[in-house]
């Protein structure tokens, strides 16, 4: 139907024939003559039709935004002191000799060049929201990605293989989607959270290195960087140690930064233990490109009487950390009050502070409501140990530990982007050296910090049970400016090992065989060793593309509530296939009742 592509007409194709097809972006009226300017997936045209032509100007009187027009004519030269160097086709105009309406449209729910529409509606016409020229961009973006990921992983000898999507509802962390079973009455199969067990018996299968793109499930409360259902790109290897899994994850990585950005990452990647990067950042994924640091001053509050510092201090799961800010003398008292209110989100009770007006003079040099509670040999040495100097602002933490971390690390990441502190460029990182379970004092047991396969850096299934608190697991996280885009392990490949993490989690010899029998079975059948990793391809692409989440970079993603405006979904179905599947709806009682 088209010789070319809007987008791609230039002075190459002068005095020539074209046609075109596409949507109209704007049509003006100037003086009689017509200027429509038609826009596919590479580009916008500009079609000028003159009243000579009385029939087809007659139908371009009748154009709108959005219709869908067939457009043949001949491309010339636009008139001197008209180009647009903007476009590519900026030095052109095509003069319309024929035009076809291949489709009319109404008015659009909304202009492609308006910002301000609410997500909901750009959802709800997400065709219309598409067409947009930074969508279109942002989806060609995430092909040319998943094209070099492919090609990257292809070349070094991996099968593209396939998982299940219908499997059995696992305990891996988030709750399951569930789909009731027609044929088995009283049963249900889950969606899968991930390939996980699936892809470590392709390990136990042969098939030593598999990948695929593939979509994951989760019915979690969502924020910008989760969805229902994700796209993630699915790694494993056998006979590998995690240097070798990272090391190839590195060179693919870079790869696809070098093909789709021209942008070459650092070789190698730096790597951080777990423990560090929680003391020095308050987080397992912190952002390298903000230069701001925690200080620990737990040591030296332990002896103060100043009870809010004094007793995380000798709380064993306590921690006092104070965060410099460089210049940040300058923050009014209205500001120490937003940022006080912003911690209060992550738990935190107060923001305790000091201003460095003038060092040299001692206290008398110092500003803050704390100093009265603080022996000045504690000052001076929080003065030393934090390297701070005058007009700095010192921040402090005291509480749990997590607490601490928690509400440190994120202001230290809102001072970063407020106080224009976040350095150029791209900064990976390896977060490595994992705890192999944390402790809920709520619940009162252990968990999996990654997943219950992940295999513990002890070899002993003795040894993990004898202090497994303290044990530390053979996981790894790929961070990149303060976002984790990939997380992997070795994982366990005996059988007693699987059974003595199970019991450490509170999974019992039977519950053990009726959830994970399978897999049990198959670590039996000679498992090599293996491991591991999956990447968020939503994550992935939303960094590269600058955008704010991961919705922007989906071509039909849900809301924060996990609905689909656009095909209404959730929605109820007929009591028939309710019947059919044996399900009844219970009523939900009146509210209040």
């Amino acid at each position: 139907m088209r010789t070319h592509f809007c987008g791609l007409v230039t002075e190459k194709e002068l005095d020539s024939e074209v046609t075109l097809c596409g949507w109209v972006n704007r049509r003006r009226d100037h003086g009689g003559v017509i200027f429509i300017d038609l826009r596919d997936h590479e580009g916008l045209a500009q079609i000028v039709f003159d009243p000579d032509r009385a029939e087809v100007f007659r139908v371009a009187e009748q154009v709108r935004n959005e219709f869908v027009l067939r457009v043949t004519g001949r491309v010339r030269r636009r008139p001197e002191g008209t180009t647009n160097p903007e476009l590519r086709t900026g030095a052109i105009e095509v003069l319309g000799t024929e035009l076809e309406v291949l489709n009319a449209s109404r008015t659009p729910p909304f202009q492609l060049d308006d910002e301000d529409v609410g997500e909901e509606t750009r959802l709800r016409y997400r065709y219309v929201d598409l067409r947009r020229p930074l969508m279109q961009e942002r989806l060609r973006l995430r092909a040319r990605v998943t094209r070099s990921l492919r090609r990257f992983l292809d070349d070094q000898g991996f099968l593209d293989m396939e998982t299940p999507m219908l499997t059995r509802a696992t305990p891996e962390g988030a709750r399951d989607y569930l789909v009731p079973s027609r044929t088995h009455p009283g049963s249900f199969f889950a969606l899968p959270q991930s390939p996980q067990l699936f892809k470590q018996m392709l390990m136990i299968g042969g098939m030593d290195r598999y990948y695929q793109i593939t979509r994951c499930f989760r019915d979690e409360d969502l924020r910008a960087d989760r969805q229902p259902e994700f796209t993630q790109l699915d790694i494993e290897m056998a006979f590998v140690d995690e240097n070798e899994v990272m090391s190839l994850n590195e060179r693919l990585i870079r790869a696809m930064f070098r093909d789709v950005l021209g942008v070459e990452l650092p070789d190698p990647f730096p790597r951080m233990a777990y423990a560090e990067a929680m003391a020095r950042f308050g987080s397992d994924k912190p952002d390298l490109r903000i230069p701001l640091e925690f200080t620990d001053l737990t040591d030296l509050m332990r002896e103060v009487e100043f009870k809010v510092f004094s007793g995380p201090a000798n709380d064993p799961e306590g921690r006092v950390a104070a965060l410099r800010l460089p210049a940040g003398g300058a923050l009014s008292r209205k500001e120490i009050d937003d940022y006080t209110h912003f911690v209060g989100r992550y738990g935190a009770r107060g923001l305790a502070y000091i201003k460095v007006n003038r060092l040299a003079e001692g206290p008398a040099g110092l500003q803050s409501p704390i100093l009265k509670f603080l022996p000045e040999p504690v000052t001076r040495a929080v003065l030393e140990r934090t390297g701070a100097g005058d007009g700095d602002l010192i921040f402090f933490g005291a509480d749990k530990a997590t607490v601490v971390n928690e509400s440190l690390g994120a202001l230290r990441v809102r001072l970063g982007h407020d106080r224009g502190l976040v350095e150029a460029g791209w900064r990976p990182l390896w977060v490595v050296d994992f705890p192999m379970f944390e402790w809920d004092p709520r619940e009162k047991r252990l968990f999996a910090l990654h997943h219950p396969f992940t295999a513990p850096a002890v070899m002993d299934p003795e040894a993990l049970r004898a202090d497994p608190h303290k044990s530390l697991s053979r996981a790894y996280d790929m961070v990149l400016n303060g976002t984790e885009v990939g997380g992997g392990s070795i994982r366990i490949h005996r059988p007693e090992m699987q059974r003595a993490a199970f019991e450490l989690l509170g999974i019992g010899q039977k519950e053990a065989t009726e959830k994970f029998g399978f897999l049990l079975e198959a670590l039996t059948q000679g498992a090599p060793p293996h491991g591991g990793i999956a990447f968020g391809l939503d994550r992935l692409v939303m960094l590269l593309a600058d955008a704010a989440s991961i919705r922007d970079v989906m071509a039909f993603p849900k809301t924060q509530s996990a609905a689909c405006p656009l095909t209404e979904a959730p929605a109820p179905v007929s009591d028939a296939q309710l019947r059919e599947l044996g399900l009844r709806i219970r009523p939900q009682p009146a509210a209040g009742g």
